[in-house]
């Protein structure tokens, strides 16, 4: 009996040593077990809070950008005009230019005359050869008058007549019947290029055949510096020099419908319904100080501004070209200035005067 006894004392003593080994291997495992779930806790919350600490600054950065964006959308930019230098004209390219004369003037090539004596006053670059551009329609003006066309036959513009070389406007749509006097008329003092054109187009044989004539009439003169390719002045082709052109100013004064037409201030024609007002291209034939009894202008970038004129100054018959001027306005005060130059130089106006006065 006391033998079972002990037995079953020494069984359960076992049984408890046994459970707290256990115990002690299995606590280390478990604790190992729940640190790890911690550690794993705890990265989660770290990367979830990381998310939401990245989210917001993502958002922000959005924000930004939308911000930036609707800021570039919204915000007027400075405008930025590009430079397109001005063309050079064929004198500027030659250096035409850096020649200097003692009156200052704005034109590079420059020629002032006596038409009765021929005696040459003032010569800047007068034997350059450049293009001239509605100077030709004086030479236009010129077959036009001495071919002695009826000058009431009705002309029509049509799409020939149509500035196909610089694109240049006109108040003569397609379709407008003028008669030719009046075509003339706008081409001598206002420099319409559709008027002028026409004007080539129905010569008798047809355009080819007036430009020829035009060269003809010019090797006829004695100008063996000029060309013409076409009636208006707008190609840059047609070229001459103030020398050449000087004598067409003589030739085309002694013709009186030149005179009265490129020297009129303005004139009217009726269009349809319409009535159109057209003015001199030269400011100066308004001007009473001055007494001019031909004038043309022209310009095209290749030629710059010119001017050619028949005029009295200081009692002197003088006949002034002007090519190549810089400015809008500057042909103008280059005639002024020679104006005002031999008005006020003795030796220039007087002596010669008194002279032809005396040889009758």
């Amino acid at each position: 009996m006391h033998h079972r006894h002990r037995s079953a004392v020494t069984r359960f003593f076992q049984f408890l040593g046994f459970a707290v080994v256990s115990a002690a291997l299995v606590s280390p495992l478990v604790h190992a077990g729940e640190q790890k779930k911690s550690i794993a806790k705890k990265q989660q919350v770290s990367s979830a809070n990381a998310k939401r600490a990245v989210a917001p600054r993502k958002a922000a950065a959005n924000t930004n950008a939308k911000a930036v964006r609707v800021a570039a959308k919204t915000a007027k930019a400075p405008t930025r005009v590009a430079f397109v230098p001005a063309k050079q004209s064929f004198g500027q390219i030659a250096g035409l230019h850096e020649v200097n004369d003692p009156l200052d003037l704005k034109s590079s090539v420059a020629l002032v005359m006596d038409q009765d004596t021929h005696e040459v006053l003032l010569s800047k670059n007068d034997h350059a050869v450049l293009p001239i551009a509605s100077l030709t329609k004086l030479m236009t003006g010129m077959l036009i008058s001495q071919a002695k066309l009826p000058m009431d036959e009705p002309l029509t513009i049509t799409q020939d007549d149509v500035d196909t070389e610089k694109g240049s406007r006109s108040r003569l749509t397609v379709g407008t019947t003028l008669t030719r006097g009046e075509m003339l008329h706008l081409a001598l003092m206002s420099s319409e290029n559709r008027a002028a054109h026409a004007l080539g187009r129905t010569y008798p044989g047809g355009l080819e055949v007036f430009v020829a004539q035009m060269n003809a009439k010019a090797r006829l003169l004695g100008m063996t510096d000029t060309r013409y390719v076409e009636p208006t002045g707008l190609s840059s082709r047609n070229q001459s020099s103030a020398r050449d052109l000087a004598t067409l100013v003589n030739v085309a004064h002694g013709d009186p419908l030149l005179r009265e037409l490129s020297t009129s201030p303005g004139y009217e024609v009726a269009v349809g319904r319409k009535t159109l007002q057209y003015n001199n291209t030269n400011g100066l034939v308004k001007n009473p100080t001055w007494d001019i009894g031909l004038q043309k202008t022209g310009y095209i970038s290749e030629a710059g501004r010119c001017l050619v004129m028949q005029a009295q100054v200081a009692g002197r018959k003088l006949i002034m070209v002007f090519l190549d001027s810089a400015g809008k306005f500057s042909r103008l005060g280059d005639a002024e200035r020679v104006r005002q130059w031999v008005e006020s130089t003795p030796t220039l106006a007087a002596p010669l005067h008194s002279a032809r006065g005396g040889n009758g």
